[in-house]
C-alpha cells in the first residue's frame, strides 16, 4: 500500500493554504506535490518543478491527477507551454517533454517551460484516444464549467493550465490504425505561428486555421500562440520522431530568447500545403494504400486498392490532384466510408 501523504505549505491565493507530498512507491512517484492551481508567479526561479495538479475526481471519490513539469528561469521572459497526450494513445510526445527538461538549463533560461505530459489521463490509462464517455476531447476546447464529464475535465485542464502560456505546442500522433508524416498544423496567416512552424523542421507544414474545439484553438482565441505538431505514429516510442521534435522545441526556445543556442537547420525544406483532405473508400473491404507518408503523387496515379474476403480487386482510387500524402490508413480491414489516405495540397495560404 502507498505510505500515507504528509503535509507542507504552499502560497495559493490570499494566504498560505496546505498541500499534500505524494508518497506512493508502487506507482514510483514521490514527495510530489499536489496543487489545483498553477501560481507560475509564486514559484522559486531557478529551479524545476514537479507537481500532480488535482482536475476532477472518479466514481470512486479518489483523485484524478494531471503531471506537470515546470522550468522556471532566474530570468524574466515568456510561458511556453508543451502539452501531450491529448489523445491517450497518442504518445511520443511524453519522451520529447521529458527529455527537453532533462536538457534545460535554468542559469540561461529566460522566462518559464511548462511541460504536460499527459493531458488525457483517463484515456492514457485505458490506452485509447477518447475520453472516458467517448469524446474526443480536442473537439470540445475549452469545455465547459457545468458541461458533462469531458466537457467538465476540458474546462479545467484549460482553464487552470493552458490559459497561462503564452506560446504553446501540442504534441500529437496519427490516430490507431493509421501513420503520419513529421508535420505541422498552423495557421499561416500568423508571422508568429509561422515562424513556430518552420522551428519544427517538419517534412510538411499544413496551412490550418484552428476552428474545430481543438486544443490549439482554443487557446489561438485566448491570443496564445499555437501550433499542433504530428510527431508520428500512435502507441508507440519513434527514436527518430522523438528526437526531431526535441530539436525543434529547442529551436524554438533560441527563437523566443528563451535560451541562447544555434538554430539546427533543416536538412530539406518543408513542402508547405495550402489545404489538405482525407480520401474515404467507398467499398468496404481490405485496403491496400500504395503511396508511403512524406511522398508526391500526381493526379489519376493509382493510391489504393480494395480486396474482397476472396482476393479480387473490387476498386481501385486514384489521387484527384497533384499531393503529397500526409498521413494514410494502415489497417487494412476496412469498412464503406472509411479513412484510406491523407493528401495535402502544396501551394502558400
Amino acid at each position: 500500500m502507498p505510505e500515507p501523504v504528509r503535509t507542507g505549505s504552499i502560497v495559493r491565493g490570499s494566504g498560505v493554504k496546505k498541500y499534500r507530498f505524494m508518497k506512493a512507491p508502487i506507482y514510483g512517484v514521490k514527495n510530489v506535490p499536489v496543487i489545483d492551481r498553477l501560481e507560475l508567479d509564486k514559484l522559486e526561479a531557478g529551479k524545476k518543478h514537479r507537481f500532480l495538479m488535482h482536475i476532477v475526481t472518479d466514481g470512486m471519490s479518489m483523485p484524478i491527477y494531471v503531471p506537470l513539469l515546470v522550468a522556471k528561469g532566474l530570468k524574466p521572459g515568456p510561458v511556453l507551454g508543451i502539452t501531450a497526450a491529448v489523445h491517450g494513445n497518442e504518445l511520443n510526445g511524453i519522451p520529447v517533454i521529458q527529455r527537453l527538461f532533462k536538457e534545460l538549463s535554468l542559469d540561461k533560461l529566460c522566462g518559464i517551460v511548462v511541460g504536460v505530459p499527459v493531458a488525457n489521463v483517463p484515456a492514457y490509462l485505458r490506452r485509447t484516444r477518447r475520453f472516458l464517455d467517448g469524446v474526443d476531447i480536442n473537439h470540445i476546447m475549452p469545455g465547459a464549467p457545468n458541461g458533462n464529464v469531458s466537457g467538465v475535465y476540458a474546462f479545467r485542464l484549460f482553464d487552470r493550465i493552458v490559459r497561462h502560456f503564452n506560446y504553446l505546442v501540442d504534441l500529437h500522433t496519427a490516430s490507431f490504425g493509421r501513420v503520419n508524416s513529421y508535420y505541422i498544423r498552423a495557421d499561416l496567416r500568423h508571422e508568429i505561428t509561422r515562424q513556430m512552424a518552420l522551428l519544427q523542421n517538419p517534412q510538411i507544414i499544413l496551412h490550418n486555421p484552428p476552428s474545430d474545439g481543438t486544443l490549439r484553438g482554443a487557446a489561438n482565441e485566448m491570443g496564445i500562440h499555437s501550433i499542433t505538431l504530428e510527431v508520428g505514429n500512435p502507441h508507440t516510442f519513434q527514436r527518430g520522431m522523438i528526437r526531431e521534435g526535441l530539436t525543434g522545441l529547442h529551436n524554438m526556445l533560441h527563437y523566443l530568447e528563451m535560451v541562447h543556442t544555434v538554430i539546427e537547420e533543416p536538412d530539406h525544406q518543408p513542402v508547405i500545403c495550402k489545404s489538405s483532405e482525407w480520401i474515404y473508400t467507398d467499398d468496404g473491404g481490405l485496403l491496400t494504400v500504395l503511396p508511403q507518408v512524406n511522398t508526391m503523387v500526381r493526379k489519376g496515379e493509382v493510391i489504393g486498392r480494395i480486396h474482397n474476403v476472396f482476393g479480387d480487386v473490387v476498386r481501385e482510387y486514384t489521387a484527384p490532384s497533384d499531393g503529397i500524402v500526409i498521413g494514410k490508413e494502415v489497417n487494412p480491414v476496412n469498412q464503406t466510408g472509411g479513412r484510406m489516405i491523407h493528401i495535402g495540397f502544396p501551394g502558400e495560404p
